[in-house]
Order: structure tokens, then C-alpha cells, then sequence
């Protein structure tokens, strides 16, 4: 089979029309199609296969594929060719009349319209035995159409644009399909749903936490339906249009019927983007005036709102599982726990956190001696609404009740009226809060809370905590205003010693005393210190008592960083293309920036808006991959019967920037954790909050755990292997979607993080991809920008500066190899070597072949000279006609020519292991597959990625990121079928060879065989197969 050109087939056919026949389009391609014998092709490519290699190989193995499948199936490939084409049904592509007699139609009309009339010209145009070549450019312009009809961007330069004259593409059968609003994803997976509406959010800071606030008439829209079917039941209506009108009416027993109705009802709020499953929770309604959706304060973290013209849509759920979802799993009082970390998410911010700090600091100047001595709490609140004490003047209080404090504690207690009444709401069992509360102490205490009385009384603990601390806050009258913030003494002084030392740092660049990065170094090295010594003194200006203060000490809101920005100077600002422009912003928000300082520090915050924008939507599409690649990763068994697991170490942990408590809470414990004789954690248990605590306080190193990584199901992940279920904080059910959850943990905290490649002030290759791009990187498997140096042997380290040299090239080419500062790093090593030497006839050889000698072994006695050839090394004989080779363990040396602009991480004498990293940069993963295996690169990318999030602040906790790192090596490469139904060169998922194996076994049959791939997570999601094999003997029966 050959293509030829029109011009060729013209003088082909006028010399050998006889002997020769050609088609064109797919009636052409369907008769080579009729002559394939799929038995003798697939024995064929079997055959081709053993010598094949690279992409011939791969074409092979695909090709054989196909035709097996063909095979078993009994189908023929010219089956593959439609002769008829179906049309869909008219409801699927409509028309519509508009005004004046003219129609709208769907684009799909117009597609079939084009076929059909070329197909009915080109059967009239063969029946009138028309030119070949006219009949030939028929068929072309039919295949066209047949084309553009299923996909309209197959032919870029062949697209069928609309006859309205607009130059609109059609939209195609593909086109209707596919993207974002495509029938699978616009109609399918997600639909317009009737009963919902949406508006503006603010904040309800008198709601109960399980309570949103829901604007009258919009419950009224809602509800419609119901509260017809009940007018018509109290008979105030005979027939729904009358009930709908009574409706409109706006009756007073309409408004009753809805209050009736709302009563014991949840509805669901959502608020886009849905990046966890937290973005939707179930609200009791609470109907209010006015047209805004009211929020409850604590909630807003979950769906990472704030009120600042967000919308929020509301659902009602309709059917009876549908509500006890609502009432069950989706109501806001039972997710108080973020899935990602396993930590509280309704910890309070902002305005409470102030509250709690106004009612529990003390007077600043408070410091003389407690005169004033209450014999019972109920004594001393009294004095304060006599106004005989302040809220935070320090008195001593008698406690009668001593449950809150340490056995054997003082009854006589100095403390705060504004202490006691905070500490009424803290229940019994808990203890006394004598101390100044901050955010981070208000965090402890609902995790506190929530260990001891579990989620749903935590609940209604914060509501009251937000009642206690909003009534406070508002007595506090805490305001802020320019006044506030004191002018800084002795800044104009600071600031001219920093002009004077970039003065001088100009001069000796000027006198070639310094290169040019030096120089940029330094003056940024004298900004930073000058900004530094600005923002210290902008902390001495501050007030203890006033508002400013509290708010940045509580945790509130603001640092001491924005203060000094507020009141010291702004420093040093990065520009567009990442590097950090010289000039500092000398003033401060509070002076004002004069004009070419407003300009260079625009650029940042510009920066900072479109980065945000960008982020959001590059989070969703990676959430999007990472729940491809994870979606069928569920609970399936209680135990797998792993014995390897993990050993997680405190000195690993600091590494990442966590404690080695933290990392273990939630896991199952291999071997006794023990404190000398004493054993902390059983083998076999779970490590839960109490526990963590113990180890935390103990001088534990070390705690082997089972881990997803070595989890043993095929598919899948057993309970002990993954351990807790995060958002309730106990052993995860059977059927739970870990897959899933994992995705999101990773993926919503990833809208937080930076997007950008940070480029080291100019240096050479000195990019380093941070951010959601390096999370992105690492999951995707991709080669980085700046690659670290791998060792790739064991061995001593030797290192020199690189000089240029001239040297010859293998073609006879003069070239110039190594640049000025360079490094060459060198590793000895001991390796395999081969001594070879030509033996002659006179030569005398004095050992046999596969003889193991001894250094010093005389080997030949060369005959004409009587010279003896010596073994320097122990080794092997090999003697192949007059090829005599010794094998031989001897020195070796491995170079690596360092580019410019890399740090060196190890010294001259210094031993490195295989794999070990030389430089900075970022690891290649396949590299270090290769070099140390799978442990390494697990090992590698879970801290990688741990060091990302932490960061920016974000928490993840392991198992999520250990789960997706599973799933990256969850793919295999067949190398020997054995009797199975696999093929050589196939990438399949381990969990199709081991039920293949199973298979192979029984009939007793030669098992496949394949080595373990490393794979991003996009190859990992194409790859998967359609059959689920866990559902087939997994012992999981699909509940």
C-alpha cells in the first residue's frame, strides 16, 4: 500500500490502468481494512516484536493490542468505517421560530444539511457516470463534511464557519461534549437545579452556628411548591393557580405557613469555588428581612468567605436521603473538622479573639500590690457592676468551687473579673484560664473542647464563646485611627546612614573593588538592615493600652511587620520580573510615598492581584488532575497485613518543620513506642490526641507506623494503612472516598500559595520554581529548571576549580571546554575494570580461563621478550581466543562539571552514598528512582511538598500526600507476559497483574513479569483501566 500524488496517480493510471488499482477517502481505507487476517497479523507482530525497539516497539504493542481485543470480541476492523451515519433526535438539535417568519437553528442542523447535500450530488453526479475527477473531488468534499459534522476542529485550515456572515465556528458533535461547558460537565456531572437561589452574604453575628439567615421572600421562592400543597390542605385555596395567587396576595397565614415549614428544615449553602468538601453545609433557616444571606461568623473559614460583596447560593434538598444527608453529614454543627489537617476549622478570629484579649489582659500599669480580696466569684462580679473594680484591674478571688484547678491548688486565687466571666463558659472538666487569651489559646481551647465533648457540644461552646467575646468587644469601644500611631524618632538619622554606606558602596564598585552582584548584594544587605532598625523603633512607639497594640498581640488582625510598613518605611520592593529594585520606599503609609516610590511599589501589589487571580484557577485544574488520578482509591479492608511501614524520626520531622507527635497522631503503631521500661503505645493501637501528648512530652526518637505507602491492596487502601478519617477524627469507614479527600487537601490550600518563579537577583541559572508550579513539578513527575547533582556511585569526594582548556573533539574538532568559576567535583570510587591485552602464539599463559587470581599473579610470559604481565588487582580470567581479559574491582573516578551559580553541599574528603544530592537545586525524581528506588523519591516528594505548604502557612497532613505518592507508582511495566492475557511493553496498574497472575496460577500457568514505573499523575489517570478488579475478589462487596 502506497499514497500517491494526484500527479502521479494520473500518470500511473495512463501507463498501468490495468494493473493497478487506487481509492480515495474511506471507502479506500475500508477495502485495505477487508484484507487484514487478524490471527496471522497479530503471529506477525509477535514475530517483529523481539527484534523491534523504541517507538517501532511501542507502535507494535499497540497494534497488537488492538487486534487481540478485536479478536476476542469477534470484530472485524472494517466495522470501524461507518457506511450510514446516525442522526440524533430533532429535541437534541431544535429550531425555533422567531419574529418574523424567520427560524434559529442548532449549528448540528447546518452540519447535517452540508452532508446531506453533498452525499445526494455525489449519488446523482455516479449515476450520470460523471469525470472521475469531479466525482473524486465529491467524495473529498463529503469526508469534509462528515468531518466537521463529529469534529469541527480536526481540520484547522477546513472549519465550517456559520452563514450568518458572524465567522462563528459551528459547534460539532465533539464540540457539545467537550470542555467546561460541554454535556458532560455543564449537564451531566453538574446541573442548574430548581428550589435554589442566590445572594449577597453578611454576617449574622447573632446566629446559632447550626442557623443561616434567609431573606423572606427568597424562602418564600424557595418553598413555593409547599406551601401551596398546605394552602390547598387549610382549604384557602381550591386549584395551584388560585393557591399561587394567594401566595402573591402576600396573606398573613402565608408568612405562618412558611415559619411553619422553615421550622425543622435545613437548607444547603454553597459557596463557588467548592474546593473541599466544607464549600457546602447544611443551615436551619432563620427567616429575616431584607435581601442578603446572613452567614455565621465562625463558618466563614470553611467556605473561606468574607463579606465583601461574596454571593452564596442556597439549595433545598427535596427527597428523604437528600434531607438526612442535610440533617446527618452536611449539617455545619458536625464539620467542625478541616479533612486536610484534622484540626478545628471554626477556630475563632478577628473580633472574637479581641474580646477574649480585651476581657482577659490587665491593666499595663498595674503592677502595685492586690489590695482587694473577694470572698466568691459572685462577690467580685458584683463589685464590678457597682463599679467599684474595672474589668481588668487585678484582684484576689476565693474560689469555692475548685474543679477547674490542680489538686492540692490554692483556694485564694489573683485573677480578673474580666477572667471570671470568661472562664463561665468554659465547662467544669476543663481548667481554669488565668492568663492573658490569645488566638493561639483560643485554638487550644476548642481543640480541647472538642477531644473532651466531642463535635456537637464544641459547637455550641463556640457559639457561646462568640456571644461572650462580641458583647466585650463592643463595651471596649477598641477603634482605629491615624492618631494612633506615634511619629518615629531618629528615622531621618537612620536613613541618612544608609545613604551614606550605599555611597561608599558605589565607590568601590567604581574602583573594581567589588563585581557587580556584590554591589547589588551589599546595597540590598543595607536596606534590609536600615528597614530593620526603622521597624524596631516602630514598635517602642506603640501604646500597651491602646487598640493597635491589643489587636496585633491577641493575633487579631495585623503584625508587627505592617505596622512598621504603617508608621517606618515600606524597604525594599520587588519589580515585575521578580528581582528586588535597589531603591527603597523610604516612607510609610502613614507619611505617604512621594511619586517615583508610589510607582516601583505599585508594581508588587499589581503583581500580588493578577498572581491571585492566576492561582485560582491553576488550584482547581491541578485539584481536578489529582482527583483523576485518585478518585478509586477507597476503603476496602480492615487489614492488609503489612509488617514494613514507616519509621518516622523527631530529626525527619524538624527537618519538615513539624513534631514528630504531630506527624503520628491518627496512624496505628507497629512496634511498642516504650520511655525506658515504660510503654507508651501498644503495637497495634492508635495514636490518638492523649497519646500524642504523652510522646510530644517524652524524649521518644523514633515510632514505627503503618503508612499508606506500603499499603498491600492492589486497589485501594485498608483502615489500619491509612488510619484516622480526618474530619471526624476516628478509624475510617469501609467505602470511604480517601482518594478524594486527598485530592482536595492538597489541592484547596494550593489557591494560598505563590505563583511565581522566584529569580535570584540575575544570577545565572538561578531560577527556583516554588509555589503551586513546584507542586505541580513534583506530582507531575517533570524534569525542574534548576537540576540538582546527583552522586551516581558511592565513593570520596575530591573537588577543584575548573580551567579552561582546549581540547580535541572526537571529529578532530578544536574545542574549549570549563569556564572560570566552575567547579569540577571528582568521586573515587571502587569499581568493576577490565585489564585487556592480545595474547601471540610464543606468549606463555600461566593461568586457565575462570581462574580467580591474586594481585601479584604472573598472568603471561611474553615469549620473545620473557616480560611478565602481573594481576595489580584480585580478579577473574577470561580467555577467548587471543582476547585475554582480567575482571577486576580497582579505582575509578566519576567527574561532574559544576555550572556556575550552583552551591556545592559537600566537601573534598567528604563520602557520599549513590543518590546523594551534591548541589542545590531540585531533584530530578527519575534520576533518584533510578539511583536509590522507590523509598528515596517517596521519601523526597513528601517532604518537598510538606516544605511548600508549610511555608505559606498551609497545613496538609502526610497521609494525603502519601496517598497521591502511592498512586504515582501504582503502575507497571510488563516485561514477560508469562500466560497471561497481558502483552510485553504494556503499561498497566499492578492491580491488573496480580489478578492476571492469580488467573495464571490456577490453570497453572508461566506468571508475567514487570519492573515498577514512576509516572505523573496525568500518565497514571490515562492509564487506568476500565475494569475495577478490586470489586471482582477483593472480599469488598461494593456496599
Amino acid at each position: 500500500m502506497k499514497i500517491v500524488s494526484e500527479n502521479k496517480y494520473q500518470e500511473l493510471s495512463l501507463r498501468y490502468g490495468h494493473l493497478f488499482e487506487a481509492g480515495i477517502g474511506a471507502e479506500a481505507v475500508r477495502g485495505l481494512l477487508e484484507r487484514i487476517n487478524i490471527p496471522e497479523t497479530i503471529q506477525k507482530l509477535v514475530d517483529e516484536q523481539a527484534t523491534a525497539k523504541g517507538s517501532k516497539l511501542e507502535r507494535i504493542i499497540r497494534r497488537k493490542k488492538l487486534l487481540k481485543s478485536l479478536s476476542k470480541n469477534d470484530i472485524r476492523p472494517e466495522w470501524m468505517i461507518m457506511k450510514n451515519i446516525p442522526v440524533i433526535p430533532p429535541d437534541l438539535r431544535p429550531m425555533v421560530a422567531l419574529d418574523g417568519g424567520r427560524f434559529a437553528t442548532s449549528d448540528l442542523n447546518d452540519l447535517y444539511r452540508r452532508v446531506i447535500n453533498r452525499n445526494n450530488r455525489l449519488a446523482r453526479l455516479l449515476e450520470l457516470d460523471a469525470p472521475e475527477v469531479i466525482c473524486r473531488n465529491e467524495k473529498r468534499m463529503l469526508q469534509e463534511a462528515v468531518d466537521a459534522l463529529i469534529d469541527n476542529n480536526a481540520r484547522h485550515s477546513k472549519t465550517v464557519l456559520a452563514a450568518t456572515g458572524q465567522k462563528r465556528q459551528l459547534r460539532s458533535l465533539a464540540d457539545i461534549l467537550k470542555g467546561k461547558q460541554g454535556r458532560f460537565r455543564q449537564n451531566l456531572l453538574g446541573k442548574r437545579v430548581d428550589y435554589s437561589g442566590r445572594s449577597v452574604i453578611v454576617v449574622g453575628p447573632t446566629l446559632n452556628i447550626d442557623e443561616c439567615g434567609l431573606p423572606k421572600r427568597m424562602a418564600l421562592e424557595l418553598f413555593k411548591p409547599f406551601i401551596m400543597a398546605e394552602i390547598i390542605k387549610r382549604e384557602l385555596a381550591h386549584n395551584v393557580r388560585s393557591a399561587s395567587r394567594y401566595i402573591e396576595g402576600e396573606h398573613d397565614e402565608v408568612w405562618d405557613i412558611l415559619e411553619e415549614l422553615t421550622k425543622n428544615t435545613r437548607v444547603l449553602l454553597n459557596r463557588a469555588p467548592t474546593l473541599h468538601r466544607l464549600g457546602i453545609q447544611a443551615f436551619h433557616p432563620r427567616l429575616i428581612e431584607g435581601k442578603a444571606i446572613q452567614l455565621h461568623p465562625l463558618t466563614c473559614t470553611a467556605f473561606n468567605a468574607d463579606f465583601d460583596g461574596d454571593q452564596m447560593a442556597v439549595h433545598l434538598p427535596l427527597t428523604a436521603e437528600a434531607r438526612w444527608e442535610a440533617d446527618n453529614l452536611m449539617a455545619s454543627e458536625k464539620n467542625l473538622l478541616k479533612p486536610a489537617t484534622g484540626q478545628p476549622v471554626i477556630t475563632p478570629n478577628q473580633d472574637i479573639v479581641l474580646g477574649a484579649y480585651y476581657m482577659t489582659r490587665y491593666h499595663s500599669d498595674d503592677t502595685a500590690e492586690v489590695k482587694k480580696i473577694f470572698s466568691c466569684e459572685q462577690e467580685a462580679k458584683l463589685a464590678y457592676k457597682s463599679r467599684v473594680i474595672t474589668l481588668h484591674e487585678r484582684v484576689k478571688v476565693r474560689f469555692t468551687n475548685m474543679d477547674k484547678f490542680p489538686e492540692g491548688a490554692s483556694h485564694l486565687v489573683e485573677t480578673s473579673v474580666g477572667r471570671l466571666i470568661f472562664n463561665e463558659v468554659i465547662p467544669s472538666k476543663m481548667p481554669y484560664y488565668n492568663e492573658v487569651i490569645t488566638k493561639k489559646k483560643l485554638a487550644q481551647i476548642i481543640s480541647l473542647h472538642l477531644e473532651m465533648h466531642g463535635q456537637q457540644d464544641t459547637a455550641f461552646f463556640a457559639d457561646a464563646l462568640k456571644n461572650l467575646c462580641f458583647k466585650y468587644i463592643t463595651k471596649s469601644g477598641y477603634s482605629i485611627g491615624a492618631g494612633m500611631f506615634a511619629k518615629i524618632e531618629g528615622k531621618a538619622e537612620i536613613l541618612k546612614e544608609g545613604d551614606v554606606l550605599v555611597h561608599e558602596t558605589e565607590q568601590q564598585y567604581q574602583e573594581g573593588l567589588l563585581t557587580q552582584s556584590e554591589r547589588h548584594s551589599k546595597i540590598l544587605e543595607i536596606w534590609t538592615e536600615v528597614k530593620d532598625r526603622v521597624v524596631a523603633k516602630s514598635q517602642g512607639t506603640l501604646d500597651k493600652d491602646s487598640s493597635v497594640f491589643a489587636m496585633i498581640d491577641s493575633g487579631a488582625r495585623g503584625t508587627l511587620g505592617q505596622l512598621g510598613q504603617m508608621v517606618g518605611m515600606k524597604g525594599l520592593v520587588v519589580s515585575p520580573s521578580g528581582d528586588i529594585i535597589e531603591l527603597p520606599v523610604k516612607g510609610c503609609f502613614k507619611e505617604g510615598f512621594d511619586v517615583i516610590e508610589y510607582f516601583i511599589s505599585s508594581h508588587g501589589t499589581r503583581k500580588g492581584l493578577s498572581d491571585t487571580a492566576l492561582r485560582t484557577a491553576n488550584a482547581g485544574y491541578l485539584t481536578r488532575r489529582l482527583v483523576d488520578v485518585s478518585q478509586d482509591v477507597v476503603v476496602l479492608e480492615d487489614d492488609c497485613g503489612d509488617t514494613v511501614g514507616e519509621v518516622f524520626t523527631v530529626a525527619q520531622s524538624k527537618e519538615m518543620g513539624e513534631k514528630l507527635a504531630d506527624r503520628v497522631w491518627g496512624r496505628y503503631v507497629m512496634a511498642d513506642v516504650k520511655v525506658g521500661n515504660k510503654i507508651l503505645v501498644k503495637a497495634g493501637d492508635v495514636i490518638d490526641e492523649k497519646l500524642a501528648r504523652e510522646i510530644d512530652a517524652s524524649t521518644v526518637d523514633s515510632i514505627h507506623v503503618r503508612s499508606v505507602l506500603q499499603c498491600h491492596l492492589p486497589k485501594g487502601v485498608c483502615r489500619k494503612c491509612y488510619g484516622f478519617d480526618l474530619a471526624h477524627n476516628k478509624p475510617a469507614e469501609f467505602g470511604a472516598a480517601v482518594g478524594i479527600i486527598a485530592a482536595q487537601s492538597i489541592g484547596e490550600p494550593g489557591t494560598q500559595l505563590t505563583l511565581r518563579t522566584f529569580h535570584a537577583g540575575g544570577v545565572v541559572g538561578g531560577d527556583i520554581t516554588q509555589g503551586l508550579p513546584r507542586v505541580e513539578e513534583l506530582f507531575e513527575c517533570r524534569t525542574p529548571k534548576h537540576q540538582a547533582v546527583l552522586a551516581d556511585v558511592d565513593g570520596k569526594v575530591e573537588i577543584e576549580d575548573a580551567d579552561g582548556k582546549i581540547v580535541t573533539s572526537p571529529t578532530g574538532k578544536k574545542i574549549f571546554e570549563g569556564r572560570r568559576g566552575q567547579k569540577i567535583v571528582r568521586v573515587h570510587f571502587e569499581g568493576m575494570d577490565e585489564m585487556k591485552t592480545k595474547l601471540k602464539s610464543e606468549d606463555e599463559v600461566m593461568v586457565k580461563n575462570g581462574d580467580s587470581v591474586i594481585k601479584d599473579t604472573v598472568l603471561i610470559v611474553r615469549g620473545a621478550s620473557g616480560e611478565e604481565v602481573i594481576a595489580k588487582y584480585d580478579g577473574q580470567v577470561k580467555i577467548e581466543k587471543t582476547n585475554f581479559t582480567l575482571s577486576y574491582v580497582g579505582p575509578k573516578i566519576r567527574e561532574y562539571i559544576i555550572p556556575i551559580g550552583y552551591k556545592l553541599y559537600v566537601k573534598s574528603g567528604e563520602e557520599v552514598a549513590k543518590g546523594d544530592q551534591m548541589t542545590d537545586g531540585s531533584v530530578n525524581l527519575h534520576e533518584l528512582f533510578e539511583l536509590k528506588g522507590r523509598p528515596a523519591v517517596q521519601r523526597y516528594v513528601l517532604q518537598e511538598v510538606q516544605n511548600i505548604y508549610s511555608s505559606q502557612g498551609q497545613k496538609v497532613n502526610d497521609k494525603h500526600v502519601e496517598l497521591l505518592i502511592k498512586q504515582m507508582f501504582s503502575r507497571v511495566y510488563v516485561e514477560d507476559a508469562g500466560d497471561t492475557d497481558l502483552l510485553p511493553g504494556e503499561v498497566v496498574e499492578r492491580a491488573q497483574v496480580e489478578y492476571a497472575n492469580r488467573l495464571a496460577k490456577k490453570e497453572g500457568g508461566k506468571l508475567a513479569t514487570g519492573r515498577e514505573l514512576l509516572l505523573g499523575i496525568s500518565r497514571v489517570a490515562l492509564s487506568t483501566q476500565e475494569c475495577d478488579y478490586w470489586t471482582i475478589d477483593s472480599g469488598w462487596d461494593g456496599v
